[in-house]
């Protein structure tokens, strides 16, 4: 569904400070399974996943997401294809505060054009798969952390993107609700989503839900292979 090919990302070139965050990745990520992007901090998963998502660019190389090369297209477009195929789950939640669960779950659709009753229905199913039906009209920032997780999640469904995107999505969470994010992530495994997920945490790349781990190092892939 995804591939790769001399992949390179460089921040500020022919400057100083001049750093390689990714150096000649070759890769080609599957649909309808989970991919584990693993290593320590500074070894480029996390720079990858944002090019795999279409939210960077790479220096060099090419990326083709289902057979139509991405690595040229103007702005306008890649947003398009962010909207239609990605779902993103975020270290830090990213939820605005000072509006409800439910506004910010919707927040991604708007536009898109839908109409309101429609999109909020939508939006409060999605809570309720997640138990938050309640919550729904609670500011974020009255929710806890797990809370929060599962809004930033309910809004990384709420266009039914076939691939979701998330990076170190148990950074926050203690063991009891990395377990439960575990679960989540069963679930769309059953639903037939591609995961893309960037962790350092044993708990998501040694769970069964993972198929695939990809092993970084300074910015390079040194290992990739299914899990037995």
């Amino acid at each position: 569904m995804i591939h790769l090919q001399d992949i390179r990302k460089v921040f500020n070139a022919g400057k100083p400070n001049e750093f390689v965050a990714i150096k000649g990745v070759n890769l080609t990520i599957d649909s309808h399974g989970a991919t584990a992007l693993k290593g320590p901090s500074g070894s480029g998963k996390t720079t990858l996943l944002s090019m795999l998502g279409c939210m960077a660019r790479p220096t060099s190389g090419r990326i083709t997401l289902k057979d139509r090369e991405i690595t040229s297209l103007p702005e306008r477009f890649l947003t398009e294809i962010r909207r239609e195929t990605f779902g993103f789950m975020f270290q830090q939640f990213n939820l605005i505060k000072g509006i409800t669960a439910l506004e910010n779950v919707m927040i991604p659709a708007y536009p898109k054009g839908e109409k309101h009753v429609s999109l909020k229905k939508r939006a409060m199913d999605l809570l309720g798969l997640l138990n938050l039906a309640d919550k729904a009209l609670s500011k974020v920032e009255w929710l806890s952390g797990g809370e929060a997780q599962r809004v930033a999640i309910a809004r990384a469904l709420i266009n039914n993107p076939p691939i979701i995107i998330a990076d170190e999505p148990t950074a926050h969470l203690d063991t009891r609700l990395s377990m439960e994010l575990i679960q989540i992530m069963r679930r769309f495994k059953k639903d037939g989503k591609t995961l893309l997920i960037a962790s350092h945490d044993p708990i998501v790349y040694q769970s069964d839900v993972i198929d695939r781990i990809v092993d970084m190092r300074d910015g390079k892939v040194v290992s990739s292979g299914d899990v037995p």
